[in-house]
């Protein structure tokens, strides 16, 4: 059996792998976050390594000055995937999912708690599919629409 000991330490290497992948998907060294998050290098740097305590708002901080989503990086630490967060640091996301939550939540409010938990997994699944088939058919879209064009010069003659 795993100690809380262990978790803790296999949480702070995942947040680490997560904080570095982000920052160089946005083409920065330690020192360029450090200086963004206007934290000394050194302390930077353990943040970085996930040392400490998980720190909330430090997370939103790298999150807002280098551009990326903070939910993504909670999410990327819960479901295993350090590549989650660095997938949603453009699109934004799971901070898109929480605005819609929140709006959720005050419509819905007491509702939600009826709420099966074989109707949501359904609901979130079938979303989930239909993201995931339209990206793909804008891209296949765009693909044969660029496909099919050409740029022609502004001094070249017209056919």
């Amino acid at each position: 059996m795993r100690s809380s000991r262990d978790d803790v330490a296999s949480r702070q290497r995942s947040l680490s792998e997560i904080l570095k992948a982000v920052r160089q998907r946005r083409g920065l060294r330690p020192h360029e976050a450090a200086a963004a998050m206007k934290m000394p290098l050194r302390s930077y740097e353990h943040f970085e390594a996930g040392s400490g305590r998980l720190n909330l708002l430090k997370v939103h901080l790298f999150a807002e000055v280098l551009d990326a989503d903070p939910f993504a990086i909670f999410a990327a630490l819960d479901i295993g995937s350090p590549d989650f967060a660095v997938r949603c640091a453009d699109n934004k996301m799971m901070t898109i999912l929480m605005m819609a939550l929140q709006e959720f939540d005050t419509s819905a409010q007491d509702d939600i708690a009826r709420l099966t938990a074989s109707t949501l997994i359904a609901a979130f699944t079938r979303c989930l599919d239909e993201l995931l088939v339209q990206t793909r058919a804008e891209e296949a879209f765009v693909g044969r629409w660029m496909a099919n064009k050409t740029l022609r010069c502004p001094d070249e003659p017209q056919a």
